[in-house]
């Protein structure tokens, strides 16, 4: 083709392109379309009566029951178009005859990993000071079982399923069982005893049986329980419909304990702050029937939580660990970092880097003050 020819053919499209877009009528017109598409599939969905969700109960051939969120159950049809059905299955139902319409793409009731904390910890033994003692006694009950199961076999026995920390608190209770599961690389479950108490009658012992599913399938594995006491504490017949729901899922958690499916690789550690008020049933033989005992550290446990606490600070050379150490009398572990950290905030303020002396018995003596201020709202209560 000729040259001139090309160009003149050219020229005609970019002219015919540009007299296409270039004309606001149409533009205008098709913004106009686009819009009110827009709005008539919005209130489509204004329109669109909603779905129930539901539970599937039973399946009895090409019929189901369900149970609906207030509880009661009914015999229903299913679409044709649903997903295959199994027990345990939320379902969408219409809200006037309840027939089925579709399989809930979620597998349980609960999304259980909501509920709790999954984790690889990272805390080492060397990263606890003053707890000889305890550390000794959970390597043999959690460490050792995951370990070395042959030697178990060979001696014949079968280790504790599971520990209970007991002291005040900020004495590292959670520490350690964050360590055990990091030295034997363990999946790490943290679940706190209040959680599991659930608004609907069934609900939190389902969840409770979800979180050990969990453990299992994440084998080998530590659930930690904190503040178990919420959940575990005397039952008492109070005939309140709340009450009676925390003994169900109590009784869900002895059952998961010690019932017919093996915890196999899944250890058990609780945490309190009032072991006074356990039900004898969670700490009897054959559940957690260690009991380990995180006290307060004393002098000698006071310097190796402070060294742990102070390694990485700047801290001016005129004074000792050990004398700072001695002002910290009947402080926790918490309290003890917390003066560190203190200590660390009024050299910053001073506008210095390195932390002296009065840094700490200044921070010693603001922990101090906390302490004794909240002593004093504690026995107002009563007043």
């Amino acid at each position: 083709m000729p040259s001139k020819e090309k160009e003149k053919n050219l020229i005609d499209s970019v002219m015919y392109s540009y007299t296409a877009t270039s004309n606001p009528y149409e533009d205008e017109n098709r913004i106009l379309k686009e819009t009110v598409t827009k709005l008539k599939e919005e209130l489509e969905k204004f329109k669109t009566p909603p779905l129930m969700v539901s539970e599937v109960r039973d399946i009895l051939g090409e019929n189901i029951i369900i149970r609906i969120p207030n509880g009661n159950l009914f015999y229903v049809n299913v679409s044709n178009d649903c997903d295959k059905l199994f027990a345990g299955d939320l379902v969408l139902t219409d809200q006037k005859n309840l027939t089925i319409i579709n399989k809930v793409p979620v597998a349980k009731h609960f999304n259980v990993e909501k509920f709790v904390i999954v984790e690889k910890p990272n805390v080492s033994w060397e990263s606890i000071g003053g707890l000889d003692e305890q550390i000794r006694e959970v390597k043999e009950v959690v460490e050792l079982p995951l370990k070395k199961p042959e030697l178990f076999k060979k001696v014949g026995i079968q280790p504790p399923k599971g520990i209970l920390f007991y002291g005040e608190p900020g004495t590292g209770k959670t520490l350690l069982a964050k360590a055990v599961a990091a030295s034997t690389n363990s999946t790490f479950i943290e679940v706190v005893g209040s959680e599991l108490v659930q608004k609907f009658i069934g609900e939190g012992a389902k969840l409770i049986k979800d979180i050990f599913e969990l453990a299992r399938k994440k084998a080998p594995s530590i659930v930690f329980i904190d503040e178990i006491d919420a959940l575990a504490a005397k039952r008492v017949e109070l005939g309140t419909s709340g009450e009676r729901e925390v003994n169900r899922t109590f009784m869900q958690l002895l059952a998961e304990l010690d019932g017919f499916k093996p915890l196999d690789n899944v250890k058990i550690i609780g945490a309190t702050n009032r072991k006074d008020i356990l039900d004898p049933a969670i700490t009897r033989p054959g559940r957690l029937d260690r009991l380990i005992s995180v006290p307060k550290p004393d002098k000698k446990s006071r310097i190796s939580v402070l060294r742990i606490h102070s390694r990485n600070m700047s801290i001016d050379p005129s004074f000792t660990i050990e004398e700072i150490s001695d002002k910290m009398d009947d402080f926790s572990g918490a309290e003890i970092k917390a003066s560190c950290t203190e200590a660390g905030y009024f050299a910053i303020r001073d506008s210095r880097i390195k932390i002296t002396r009065q840094d700490f018995l200044s921070a010693i003596e603001k922990i101090k003050r906390t302490k004794e201020i909240e002593s004093d709202e504690y026995k107002g209560m009563f007043g």
